[in-house]
């Protein structure tokens, strides 16, 4: 069966699932509405049975949300965006391969709708339908060639860390201000400024249910978390729609600006390991191999070995089989396709 869902984040601070679409092998598609039925119960036999494979393109966000929204297990995926990777494809997204393998056009045009509205316009409900319809003749397709090429079971073992996955959290990070792009090189004292704006616009997100997005972009929050202390009101550095709050956000800033140096955050900085001569020759061994590989198998290096592989491996320096099924991600299918070239460069 093939399986996809449409979710509300780009719309909502408490993202949900707002559409599960279904296909058959047989071609019938089902759009099941979790908004209007809420217990989907009566699919987690199916999500779990190992007899039934499970088609998704980039599966991993729709099993981590469903997980989260519905308790569901997953057994015996197949992700075609996966299987891709594996067969060397430079283009990846959905509509891409079902062009070039199938000969089918897919519209993009609802991609970015807000799912949870009702009821579901005839093209939307068309659109998620077609997410689905063509997975399981892909998927047929996909898996002949990886079998033609050997790579099959590598597919499944890739699907089952999918499957894996943990449910996708719902709760914030305090800490997230840190991730915000340019919130390293603040002050300490802008940085106290951000985190209060940060937290600011959470608790407005939660008040207004909309994503933290949508309450004042990031570059904004960068640009008031730098205004010097007694600068002002921040409104010229505002969005009209948000300047009935002017007060609250000089409040957040006055807060950062009344904080002691020393309640001041930092940014927590790891001191980057002065890897020992051998191990960075090992580990410029194993990126040229990683290359001659890739071009010889024409897949993308980061399939045959991705980097944090590599440092593993250089630091480690298995000498044999039972070193390298030591070595965390390495994965089965790396260890019996390319184990005796790895332990031979190193």
């Amino acid at each position: 069966m093939a399986l996809d869902t449409e979710s509300d984040s780009l719309f909502h601070h408490v993202e949900k699932v707002c559409l599960v679409q279904i296909a058959t092998e047989q071609g019938e598609s089902y759009l099941v509405d979790p908004l209007a039925v809420r217990d989907l119960s009566p699919l987690a036999p199916i999500m779990a049975d190992p007899g039934v494979v499970k088609v998704l393109h980039g599966a991993d966000y729709d099993v981590s949300t469903l997980k989260r929204d519905f308790a569901f297990r997953f057994a015996a995926l197949f992700d075609t965006m996966i299987a891709a990777r594996l067969l060397g494809r430079s283009e990846l997204g959905l509509a891409a391969l079902a062009r070039n393998e199938l000969g089918v056009s897919l519209s993009k045009d609802n991609q970015k709708d807000d799912w949870s509205r009702r009821p579901l316009t005839p093209q939307q409900e068309a659109y998620a339908a077609a997410d689905v319809t063509h997975l399981v003749a892909l998927q047929q397709r996909l898996a002949a060639q990886l079998e033609s090429l050997g790579r099959l079971a590598w597919l499944r073992e890739e699907c089952d860390a999918i499957a894996e996955l943990p449910a996708a959290a719902r709760r914030r990070d305090p800490d997230a201000y840190l991730s915000i792009k340019g919130a390293k090189r603040l002050s300490p004292r802008a940085l106290a400024a951000l985190r209060e704006l940060h937290a600011w616009r959470e608790r407005r997100a939660q008040e207004t249910n909309l994503p933290p997005f949508k309450i004042l972009g990031n570059e904004v929050l960068l640009r008031l978390a730098e205004l010097p202390a007694g600068d002002g009101a921040p409104a010229a550095s505002l969005p009209p729609r948000l300047r009935p709050r002017e007060h609250e956000i000089a409040e957040a800033l006055a807060r950062a600006h009344g904080l002691d140096e020393g309640q001041l955050p930092v940014v927590p900085r790891s001191a980057r390991p002065i890897l020992p001569d051998p191990v960075l020759r090992r580990i410029a061994r194993l990126r040229a191999w990683r290359t001659a590989k890739a071009d010889e198998l024409k897949l993308d290096v980061s399939v045959v070995l991705p980097q944090r592989l590599i440092d593993r491996l250089a630091e480690a320096s298995p000498r044999d089989g039972d070193g390298l099924g030591a070595i965390e991600g390495l994965r089965r299918w790396r260890i019996q396709t390319f184990g005796r070239e790895i332990l031979a460069v190193l």
